[in-house]
This record gives C-alpha cells, sequence and structure tokens, in this order.
C-alpha cells in the first residue's frame, strides 16, 4: 500500500529561492531512492479564508481555526512550504529514507540553511482513501 511522508516548514520569503533549489535537488535524490512522486507548495498567503472550507451551519469566525502558520510556527517575514513524498510502500520508504539520509548530496553542509530544520514538522501516513 501507498506511503506517504509529509512536511511543514517555516521557511523566510528571504529564502524561498534557496529552498526552491535545495527542494529540486532533494525530490531528484528522493526519487533514485523509490519515491514515486514528490510535490513541494507554498502556502497560498492570499487566501482562502479558513472558513470557506466548512459548511453554512458549522462555519465559524476566520480567526477561530487553526492556521498552517500557526501550526508550522510561521513568524513574520516567513511563509509555509508543504512537502508531501509518496512511496510505493512503507518498506521501500523506510530503505529509501536509510539511504537519502545518508547519502552525502543531502547534507548541504556547502550552504547556507534554507529554513530552519529544528522547526521542521515531518511524519509518515498511511492513506485510508485514494479516489
Amino acid at each position: 500500500m501507498t506511503y506517504i511522508d509529509c512536511f511543514i516548514a517555516p521557511v523566510s520569503h528571504a529564502n524561498k529561492e534557496a529552498y526552491e533549489e535545495l527542494a529540486h535537488i532533494s525530490a531528484k535524490i528522493v526519487k533514485e531512492y523509490g519515491a514515486l512522486r514528490v510535490l513541494e507548495c507554498w502556502l497560498d498567503e492570499s487566501g482562502p479564508e479558513a472558513s470557506s472550507y466548512h459548511g453554512t451551519e458549522a462555519k465559524q469566525v476566520s480567526k477561530e481555526y487553526g492556521s498552517f502558520i500557526g501550526a508550522s510556527g510561521a513568524g513574520n517575514g516567513e511563509t509555509v512550504a508543504i512537502s508531501y513524498i509518496e512511496w510505493p510502500d512503507k518498506e521501500t520508504r523506510d530503505a529509501g529514507m536509510e539511504k537519502v539520509t545518508s547519502d552525502p548530496r543531502m547534507q548541504f553542509l556547502d550552504r547556507s540553511p534554507a529554513f530552519d530544520g529544528k522547526r521542521l514538522i515531518a511524519a509518515g501516513f498511511k492513506p485510508m482513501l485514494d479516489e
């Protein structure tokens, strides 16, 4: 069964280009080790409002909803990046990520950090619906 890694991280607006460069490099390497698909997204800061995802009877005032900015801990001058890696199964993911995290190309020691890795939120997910 397909397995999904999902990451959310606050990224400084000033580092968006550097983050995108790292994302392209990382996607190539992750796919070398078995990932089927890599999707990177920037938060659309122009909307839509959180209340637009709820039916009329369930709507609240927008400020009462949680947000990706809040969940990621993004502050002034930062936005949110969401990463999604699709693997054929958990076994391939585990073997692939072991190789990814030990691959020298993924260390990026020759670059300034594009984001604070200590603020990265990551988890694996088992799909429950795929239509």
